[in-house]
């Protein structure tokens, strides 16, 4: 039997889209026999506790546990931006990130012993900047900076996402005393923004991953989503062998999923 050409490409699609659903629906029931070390299913977060008001000189303070990982977030308002911003009639958020000697197994030096900071940090502390400048309205905040500085206490995985959706809460109170203040009529934000990590172990999908996971995992994700479910940054990044790219899609809706927790607890922290 001669088949046409437009028959052909849609039996074909229709193929590949009846394999790929089996194949999607077969790695649902793999994950769902799925048990982690630490009695987690793979779709399930860490417990997150947000505590507002750590550092009471602070404009704004949280700490984040999520799991065993522990940050400190403060921010600090300064009434002037950096010299390059000056003139532009906008305001300026970033981040700085550092881990204590002992927030790990083995003592880690301060950046301070070599000199400069080390490039690990430089990046976090640029994705947690992004981040927070993305939920934030910079021309209501007026030619001011916020600072924010998050300082891991204790690493168990996940330091960067933990960060953020901690960082938003310092930044929040940090912004209402502005209001308070009556510097400002209304808190300058655009949104919510919380972040989460996911894994790709085995072919498994995990969703917040612990330490232990990150090291072993074949692919891992950190994604950075508005409470609109928009999301702000993707960084994804296979540890050995490429992926198929419709895991990054799955990945994705798992990380969705897991952001309403985060949300529910940057609300319980602001009440």
């Amino acid at each position: 039997m001669q088949l046409t050409r437009g028959f052909k490409t849609t039996l074909i699609l229709q193929i590949l889209w009846h394999n790929d659903r089996h194949s999607k629906q077969d790695r649902d029931t793999m994950n769902n026999k799925l048990v982690r070390a630490d009695g987690r299913r793979w779709d399930q977060a860490r417990s997150v506790r947000i505590t507002p008001g750590c550092q009471p000189f602070a404009e704004g303070s949280a700490m984040i546990e999520m799991g065993n990982t522990a940050i400190l977030c403060a921010a600090s308002i300064e009434e002037q931006v950096p010299r390059w911003m000056q003139g532009r009639g906008t305001g300026w958020v970033t981040a700085e990130y550092d881990m204590l000697p002992r927030a790990t197994s083995s003592r880690r030096p301060r950046d301070r012993d070599s000199g400069r900071t080390a490039s690990r940090s430089q990046e976090i502390q640029r994705l947690i900047g992004r981040s927070l400048r993305a939920a934030t309205d910079l021309e209501a905040l007026g030619e001011r900076a916020v600072y924010l500085d998050c300082d891991v206490l204790q690493a168990d995985g996940g330091t960067r996402t933990a960060a953020i959706t901690g960082a938003y809460v310092a930044l929040r109170l940090a912004l209402d005393s502005l209001v308070s203040a009556e510097k400002l009529n209304t808190v300058p934000l655009l949104c919510c923004v919380a972040a989460i990590s996911v894994g790709l172990s085995n072919d498994n999908l995990l969703l917040d991953l612990d330490y232990s996971e990150d090291s072993t995992a074949d692919a891992d994700f950190n994604i950075v989503m508005t409470d609109a479910g928009a999301v702000v940054e993707i960084q994804g990044t296979a540890e050995g062998r490429a992926f198929p790219r419709q895991r990054v899609g799955e990945a994705l809706a798992l990380a969705a999923q897991g952001m309403e927790p985060l949300f529910a607890a940057q609300r319980a922290a602001l009440v």
